[in-house]
């Protein structure tokens, strides 16, 4: 697959996410703590071929069998603080999608986000700790394609920690990051002390 150029409109919302990354800080209201992925899911690079790029088009639906997610999407900007906003608090199903990036099935890393939970527990990526390799993710646009993503590391970093240029800057092929909060729950500012990021390649599109 040929390298593609980062779009340059992308540049200047992709630098502003290099810093800390509050998304999905949920309020520590679980009844236990969200799992997190051990060390050997953690894969630097996909293993083999994407598959060819998609047109831009809004992502209406976010289907993950393996954890039981079926979920809409809506689309979000920046926060305040320059961090990627989350969707309201009291959805306990309802996911983000960052429109400042790469729509799902475009060229570049498609982020969407979501809390992991809420004031009535466990929220839609509660479980996105428990992702391994090879675990299907869907995603329905709405320009009714679909865009069928293969994940190939599960890991968590330290909020003040997070890669930037894996996360956000690998415009190689059509990928995917979800991306919640995990650890321990400190409260205030901070939420939770981690970030868990799922990341995929687009293997099928229809």
């Amino acid at each position: 697959m040929r390298r593609s150029h980062r779009p340059s409109w992308l540049i200047p919302a992709t630098l502003v996410l290099v810093g800390l990354f509050g998304a999905g800080a949920g309020l520590g209201l679980s009844a236990g703590a969200p799992s997190l992925p051990s060390f050997g899911l953690a894969h630097e690079k996909a293993n083999g071929p994407a598959a060819h790029a998609l047109s831009r088009s809004t992502p209406t639906k976010i289907r993950i069998r393996s954890i039981g997610v079926s979920a809409p999407v809506m689309s979000v900007g920046l926060a305040p603080d320059g961090t990627i906003n989350t969707p309201p608090l009291d959805n306990a199903n309802l996911t983000g999608w960052y429109q400042g990036g790469p729509s799902p099935g475009q060229m570049g890393p498609a982020v969407i986000v979501g809390h992991v939970d809420g004031p009535k527990g466990e929220s839609v990526f509660y479980k996105l700790g428990k992702m391994r390799p090879g675990d299907k993710i869907q995603v329905d646009l709405a320009n009714h394609r679909v865009a069928m993503f293969s994940v190939y590391s599960v890991e968590v970093f330290p909020k003040d920690k997070l890669p930037g240029d894996r996360v956000y800057r690998d415009y190689t092929r059509p990928g995917l990051r979800l991306i919640t909060c995990g650890g321990t729950w400190v409260g205030g500012s901070t939420g939770y002390t981690d970030n868990i990021v799922v990341f995929a390649q687009m293997t099928f599109r229809g």
